[in-house]
C-alpha cells in the first residue's frame, strides 16, 4: 500500500543547536509503506538546483521549496513519497538535502552527517554540482 502525501515532509531536522533528529510524522509515513521502495537522494553544494531537480524527478512544478535569492531554502533532509513512474506497486522516495558548504548557515559541522545519511538511506545518490567536476569537487566529495 502506498501512503499518499501531497507535499514533502521533513525527514531529518537540523536544529539550531546543531542536533539532527528524525521527524516522527515522516517515520510514520515510511513505516506505512507496504511495497518495494526506490530511494533517490540528492546532495551537493548549496544553491546548485537540487530542489528544482527533485521536483522535476517528481514530475511536478512545485513541492520541494525553491529559493529565488542566494538564501538557501532546504534545511536538513526532506522526503517525498510518490508512486514510482515506471514500476507498478513501487514507492519512489525522494530525499532532498541541505546544501553543503553554505557560509550563511554559520555551523557547517553537520554537512558530513547529512551527506552520509543521504548516501546510506538511498538506493541512488545524485551528487549535483555547478560547473565541471574538477579536482576540488572530488576533494569536497
Amino acid at each position: 500500500c502506498f501512503p499518499e502525501i501531497e507535499e514533502p515532509l521533513y525527514l531529518v531536522r537540523n536544529g539550531p543547536d546543531g542536533e539532527l533528529s528524525a521527524d516522527p510524522a515522516a517515520l510514520e509515513v515510511l513505516s506505512g509503506i507496504g511495497q518495494p521502495v526506490v530511494v533517490v537522494a540528492i546532495a551537493g553544494p548549496y544553491r546548485t538546483g537540487k530542489s528544482f531537480l527533485m521536483n522535476r524527478l517528481a514530475q511536478r512544478r512545485s513541492g520541494f521549496p525553491l529559493g529565488h535569492t542566494v538564501q538557501a531554502q532546504t534545511k536538513g533532509i526532506w522526503m517525498w513519497c510518490l508512486p514510482h513512474p515506471r514500476r507498478a506497486d513501487t514507492t519512489l522516495v525522494l530525499l532532498d538535502t541541505e546544501g553543503l558548504g553554505d557560509p550563511n548557515k554559520g555551523d557547517s559541522r553537520n554537512d558530513a552527517w547529512i551527506f552520509a545519511l543521504a548516501l546510506l538511506l538511498s538506493s541512488t545518490l545524485v551528487y549535483n554540482s555547478s560547473g565541471t567536476i574538477d579536482q576540488q569537487a572530488l576533494e569536497n566529495l
